[in-house]
């Protein structure tokens, strides 16, 4: 059996079949790949930043640096004065140092995420208020509501939880994070 068939089965299937965690591994990733918000090229850590305006750009740039980024005619200074606009309708800082920024732009073929550790927590009137250093950018085109929800309920979900937090302040690199953040998908999925 190959691993697109698996793939496309489920990793819950493939359990009993006597896989290896290595090829598990694999396939869960070919899965994930197909459905995760999170690439390995958006995730950015430890980055030294003073203010929203600031997070927003780095991110924005990083957002444009992927490869699978659809718009390629968008500016980072678009996708700065999206989330900015939307962060004037109310904070995105959800608490417990997390902030979701998010907003609808045109052009896009989908919804795609960039995801930062900050160096050191910034103010970003949350309504906690508790300085922010976990941040997850979802940006999506203006006629995907559904999915738009569907993707900020999904980080949302993750965020919340204590647990993932600390595994994510721990971690010692970009990659960590990537595999923090799609292992949590799978399990989701699973």
């Amino acid at each position: 059996m190959t691993l697109c068939l698996i793939a496309r089965m489920g990793a819950a299937k493939f359990k009993s079949w006597g896989v290896n965690s290595y090829e598990r591994a694999l396939v869960t990733k070919i899965i994930m790949s197909q459905d995760t918000l999170f690439h390995a090229g958006s995730m950015l850590c430890d980055i030294h930043v003073s203010s929203k305006k600031q997070l927003f750009q780095e991110m924005a740039s990083k957002l444009l640096e992927l490869e699978t980024f659809g718009d390629k005619t968008l500016a980072c200074r678009d996708i700065v004065a999206a989330a900015s606009e939307r962060e004037r309708l109310g904070s995105t800082g959800v608490g417990s140092g997390v902030a979701l920024p998010h907003a609808r732009i045109d052009g896009l073929d989908r919804v795609y995420a960039v995801f930062a550790r900050l160096e050191a927590p910034i103010d970003y009137d949350a309504i906690d208020e508790r300085p922010v250093d976990l941040v997850a950018l979802l940006i999506a085109p203006t006629d995907a509501g559904g999915a738009h929800l569907r993707a900020l309920a999904k980080v949302s979900r993750m965020l919340r939880r204590e647990d993932m937090r600390q595994r994510l302040r721990s971690a010692p690199n970009a990659e960590s994070l990537f595999t923090i953040l799609t292992e949590s998908r799978a399990a989701d999925a699973a």
